[in-house]
């Protein structure tokens, strides 16, 4: 295990038992987070981003402010639901935090899964074109999205701008370089994993999976993984592929760990359906003091699998509760992963 961070959905709400009851407070809080997981150690501050929904959603001034805080701390995203962007806008404004960060970003993208309103994406001005799955959509957007990010000019310039311009086509600018190397699919099924390796992304996949034989999650997820590895090597790409996982894991070092997540820890994973004819497959939860925690997460062979770890925190619970769960994972449990 090469590396670990944290991933956070950015919840709020007036809730009595929450320190993010509103948006500001969440935003604020994110930043400050990322600073002190930088502090502590920690590898890397990803955020899941939503729409129409009491969550964090556009991440890009949430990244530039965090780029702009500190200095060695990876920066991601767990995933933007691309049927929602414009892939122009978007890599004028990855770039840009990209550049803030020096170089710091790690996107990950997605098509999407089902979300709080009904094709969502259409209220944003966006519909498939005819033959089109909204699924397509978001990859037929992704694959404009790096394509951009590749800073090849592709545009006329104005034979009379208002500024001279550089000879040939123009890009979008700010570009980043690097940046295109550095996004990352959310991959729910094995056929878009590899479908992500041909197209030279790195591999995010979460906490669930389209169901596609049975098998307990760990194993299909670890099965998913070493499929995107033979797709990458296939592909011949130049630069490393990284793949990462993201797991509930609460280290129950004293009595408020004990109370708030003494129940947490699941035996075995669930099946449910997060779309009407898909079915999914939902890893466990980890709960339980270090020594017994370090004993189950080295039988789960898709942590054996990835190099990067995300640990999905409780934001609501606040900056300085987050940072203890966090530092008890790397004091007492990440060495016995192989971390650092």
């Amino acid at each position: 295990m090469k590396s670990i961070g944290f991933l956070s959905f950015g919840h709020w709400a007036n809730h009595p038992s929450y320190e993010t009851r509103t948006a500001g407070d969440t935003l604020l809080q994110s930043i400050d987070l990322a600073v002190a997981a930088e502090q502590i150690g920690l590898d890397g501050a990803y955020f899941r981003v939503h729409h129409f929904a009491r969550q964090l959603a556009s991440p890009f001034p949430l990244l530039a402010a965090i780029g702009a805080k500190t200095n060695k701390i990876e920066i991601g995203t767990g995933v933007i639901d691309m049927r929602y962007e414009n892939p122009m806008y978007m890599a004028e404004d990855a770039g840009a935090a990209d550049l803030i960060s020096n170089g710091r970003l790690q996107l990950g993208i997605s098509r999407g899964s089902p979300e709080q309103v009904i094709e969502g994406w259409r209220y944003f001005g966006y519909e498939p074109a005819e033959g089109e799955t909204d699924a397509d959509m978001g990859r037929q957007k992704a694959l404009s999205f790096l394509d951009k990010l590749s800073g090849v000019g592709f545009a006329q310039p104005n034979p009379q701008p208002m500024f001279p311009n550089p000879p040939g086509l123009l890009r979008l600018e700010p570009h980043s370089p690097g940046l295109r190397n550095r996004i990352w699919w959310g991959a729910a099924s094995n056929a878009t994993a590899v479908w992500a390796a041909e197209n030279g992304m790195h591999l995010q996949s979460s906490t669930l999976k389209f169901d596609e034989n049975g098998k307990p999650f760990h194993i299909q997820q670890a099965e998913q993984i070493r499929l995107y590895k033979e797709a990458w090597k296939t592909a011949g790409h130049q630069h490393e592929p990284r793949v990462s996982v993201s797991r509930s894991i609460f280290a129950l070092v004293n009595d408020m760990d004990r109370a708030y997540f003494g129940q947490q820890g699941k035996a075995s994973d669930s099946f449910g359906y997060i779309e009407a004819n898909q079915r999914a497959v939902f890893g466990r939860s980890y709960a339980a003091e270090p020594d017994k925690l370090i004993k189950e997460l080295a039988t789960d062979e898709a942590i054996q699998e990835a190099d990067t770890l995300l640990l999905t925190i409780p934001n609501t619970l606040g900056v300085d509760y987050n940072i203890h769960l966090l530092s008890s994972i790397l004091e007492h449990v990440a060495p016995a992963l192989g971390w650092k």
